[in-house]
């Protein structure tokens, strides 16, 4: 029996390497690229009633995941033209909990943020794989933390937000016996 944790993060908490090497950044961004085909490949054929299923008891529904991701990702794009545009900017945060908890996150076809989630990891693949090393020292600073957090170190954290989500994603199918992987 998996345990709330485990079912809560499945691949484990992002844990930043120090230093962070141009191995890293190349895989993550492996991992953004492939990201939305592997993502599409496995929500597409769902039906609405596994959609709206659980990925974990008292968790979002894999929909509301999907529309999560997107609404995710696209604040991070932003987060990095903020990052490389201004001078350490303190970003807007937001509510993931009330944004996935409204009209188009319950009910809206998973199908638009797909494609949102392919439109803007297309883009941020491109502007990431053109980043210099001083690019990469960029940051932002986060309101809820105050802390910096450095664009080489976004890219890290967005390619776990990735496959966190998709192994959420994943796993709730195989606990249900609707795929084996």
């Amino acid at each position: 029996m998996e345990s709330l944790e485990s079912q809560k993060y499945p691949i484990g908490h992002f844990e930043c390497p120090n230093p962070i090497t141009p191995k890293h950044i190349e895989h993550w961004i492996d991992v953004l690229d492939r990201f939305p085909k592997q993502l599409n490949g496995t929500v597409q054929p769902l039906t609405d009633f596994q959609l709206d299923t659980e990925y974990r008891p008292g968790g979002w529904t894999i929909r509301q995941l999907v529309h999560h991701i997107a609404d995710s990702h696209h604040h991070s794009y932003t987060r990095f033209k903020w990052s490389l545009t201004e001078d350490n900017p303190v970003i807007k945060a937001y509510n993931q909990d009330d944004w996935s908890n409204l009209e188009d996150a319950i009910k809206a076809p998973v199908s638009m943020s797909l494609m949102h989630i392919e439109a803007v990891h297309k883009r941020l693949v491109y502007l990431l794989k053109s980043l210099n090393e001083d690019d990469l020292n960029k940051s932002f600073i986060h309101p809820e933390t105050n802390e910096k957090v450095y664009v080489k170190e976004n890219i890290g954290a967005y390619a776990w937000h990735s496959s966190h989500h998709y192994t959420h994603i994943v796993k709730a199918l195989e606990r249900k016996g609707w795929i084996t992987f």
